[in-house]
């Protein structure tokens, strides 16, 4: 028996020690596993890590092209709208130089026309008041004349009456036939 316990305990023995190995290699194999899925992870985690990295650089990159851009925009913006202020000022300038020639045109005419209404009113008054002494004059011319017609007249019909009283009367003193 003691044989027999021997050998099986020999049996049991190598049993467990195969058991062991398995369990051995199986934890081996599963630590194994374990390291490679660390590894793997870390590696995907690394990758994954480089190209956020890689996407925040291309990311950072474009958003400074866009500043670039933006600023570019902005500064050639502000050149073209202070060229236009610029071209916009020297036109009100011209616009204005030539409103002040047109007013001063306009201010001259106006005082020429004023000069030549005031001259044409001087002339009108004199012309007016020389009508008025001929006027005057050549009523009292007529007046004259009618005030030495009237009296010519007058000495003519007292001539015509004492010539007719002379007449009557020498009517008057020959005897009737």
């Amino acid at each position: 028996m003691a044989e027999a316990e021997s050998a099986e305990l020999q049996l049991e023995l190598r049993d467990l020690k195969n058991a062991v190995a398995a369990m051995r290699e199986r934890l081996e194999y599963a630590q194994a596993e374990r390291e490679a899925a660390v590894v793997r992870a870390i590696s995907e985690a690394n990758a994954e890590n480089a190209q956020l990295r890689a996407t925040a650089g291309a990311l950072r990159d474009e958003l400074e092209a866009a500043r670039a851009d933006t600023q570019h925009a902005v500064a050639k913006a502000l050149a073209d709208s202070q060229a236009e202020i610029a071209q916009l000022k020297q036109t009100i300038g011209s616009l204005r130089d030539e409103l002040e020639k047109e007013h001063a045109r306009r201010d001259e005419l106006v005082r020429n026309a004023y000069a030549e209404q005031q001259d044409e009113i001087t002339q009108l008054r004199a012309t007016a008041s020389a009508l008025r002494e001929t006027l005057e004059r050549t009523n009292f011319s007529r007046e004259d004349a009618i005030s030495n017609a009237r009296a010519a007249d007058r000495a003519e019909i007292g001539q015509l009456q004492a010539t007719i009283r002379e007449l009557r009367d020498q009517l008057q003193v020959t005897p009737t036939r």
